[in-house]
């Protein structure tokens, strides 16, 4: 189905100014469409004066559709008096037209012509089934007759208002909660939603026939909004605002409305979404005291890493003392993640921040016969967002290795360790590798603790794969390959 652009650019005359008013109407015409349970097409000439295109079209939600099939992107030829082309030159808003389907359906349509700047620049058709003996109730009633006015200002060219638009304006229908006040302020109707989200906001007795700004302020106090209710509800511009006290939260959208060049009104639409608000409240605690917990866990490892590098310091067994650094190490890496985690708003962390620290912080207190300044950290390819569970394992087997490669792997002269990540989706395949003097021949990774601490992390907790290998040239990679 073409876009409204493209049949703007390759079909019509139509200016840039006129398509972007048009985009401004039917991003929000989806109001009109309620308010008259009807479909709404919108026709725009052709440049050559054949005849009109359908540009874009909406279903109503508060009712039955009568577009089976879509429509945009169809040309109607020019055919005399049609409805479309009578609105479209003369300028007139045309009722009463019937037509026929092919079922045996009858359809009323109105063409609405769209004006800016004095011009015709569009038509639109509203297209509903046509009305039975059934009377229509005070809601349908009061929902038409906002949508006869605004379609009064389609015409006249004062729909849309002006302005930009928030995402609040998109997310308001009209079956969530329908106002209509006159032009001082007081309500003439108020929808069954729209009441009860007033209940909830605190209301005892009626809205019709209030001041709906006063009534609005005495609920909500001097608690802050967005702005203050007098005006947000007063109608004399277009706004959008949540409204809140201590009991309920409402989202509300003022639309002025005009009749004969002078301000009628307004329609006001507005939801309660006090659980909704609720809800978030608790996510919001729930992610406060997760992050919290994370904190406190990092700060107890810091305080078990600084007791053992104390025992360290006091222990004059040179195993015991480089045991005991190690531990340190250790507790220190686990301590990185969880930091990391403290600070961030999900239990996923950026896990190349981590891998970074490690392989400076790790070289940096090696104690190995070349000396950290003499081995220099590389790292190519990205891990990307891990979870908690992966990164605090993944973070522990990368202080191993690189313990381990600049402990044993390096002479006097040094050399370069470099840690390479492939992640594909769900599939990470690391190489930690070194330039240094390689496996010995009775090579045997459960000999050290280190490696065997590497082993089982990767193996029994991340469920991956473990591969130790002589690298050409001289030096060792170990390869690792884990599912996220």
């Amino acid at each position: 189905m073409p876009s409204l652009d493209d049949i703007a650019q390759f079909q019509t005359s139509l200016t840039t100014a006129d398509v972007a008013w048009l985009h401004a109407l039917v991003s929000d015409w989806q109001i009109i469409a309620d308010l008259s349970f009807s479909d709404l097409v919108l026709w725009v000439p052709d440049g050559e004066a054949k005849g009109m295109w359908a540009g874009a079209q909406i279903r109503p939600t508060t009712g039955p559709t009568t577009l089976l099939e879509d429509v945009a992107g169809t040309f109607v030829p020019t055919r005399g008096e049609h409805p479309l082309e009578v609105a479209m030159t003369t300028g007139r808003h045309v009722t009463g037209h019937v037509e026929q389907q092919h079922d045996g359906t009858r359809i009323l349509i109105e063409a609405i012509p769209v004006r800016r700047a004095s011009r015709t620049i569009g038509v639109v058709a509203r297209r509903s089934g046509e009305a039975g003996l059934r009377t229509a109730s005070t809601l349908e009633n009061a929902y038409l007759e906002a949508a006869g006015e605004l379609g009064e200002m389609i015409r006249r060219g004062e729909f849309p208002t002006p302005g930009s638009r928030s995402d609040l304006a998109d997310s308001l229908r009209v079956g969530d909660g329908f106002i209509r006040t006159d032009a001082r302020g007081l309500v003439r109707y108020a929808s069954p939603n729209a009441m009860s989200a007033y209940r909830r906001l605190g209301l005892v007795g009626d809205l019709v026939g209030t001041q709906l700004g006063d009534v609005t302020t005495g609920l909500v106090g001097r608690r802050p909004t967005d702005r203050g209710p007098r005006g947000v509800l007063s109608g004399r511009e277009g706004s959008e605002a949540e409204i809140e006290n201590g009991t309920a939260s409402l989202l509300v959208r003022t639309i002025p409305l005009r009749s004969t060049g002078q301000r009628s009104g307004s329609l006001i639409l507005l939801r309660d979404v006090t659980e909704l608000r609720l809800r978030e409240r608790e996510l919001v605690s729930k992610d406060a005291t997760i992050r919290e917990i994370h904190h406190r866990v990092k700060n107890n490892l810091q305080t078990v890493a600084a007791l053992l590098r104390l025992q360290g310091r006091r222990t004059e067994n040179p195993e015991a003392r480089a045991a005991l650094e190690e531990a340190v190490r250790r507790v220190g890496s686990i301590a990185l993640v969880h930091e990391t985690l403290s600070q961030s708003f999900t239990d996923f962390v950026e896990f190349d921040e981590i891998a970074d620290r490690l392989l400076h912080t790790v070289l940096d207190v090696s104690q190995g016969p070349a000396g950290a300044n003499a081995i220099r950290p590389e790292r190519f390819g990205s891990f990307g967002q891990l979870p908690g569970e992966i990164a605090t394992p993944l973070s522990m087997v990368l202080t191993e290795l690189i313990q381990n490669a600049s402990a044993h792997a390096y002479g006097e002269a040094g050399g370069t360790l470099t840690l390479a990540v492939n992640r594909i989706r769900d599939k990470i395949r690391l190489r930690v590798s070194d330039d240094g003097a390689g496996l010995p021949d009775d090579f045997d990774a459960s000999g050290s603790l280190g490696l065997s601490i590497v082993t089982t992390l990767v193996e029994g907790e991340l469920g991956g794969s473990l591969a130790f290998e002589q690298r050409v040239g001289g030096g060792t990679t170990v390869a690792i390959t884990l599912t996220v």
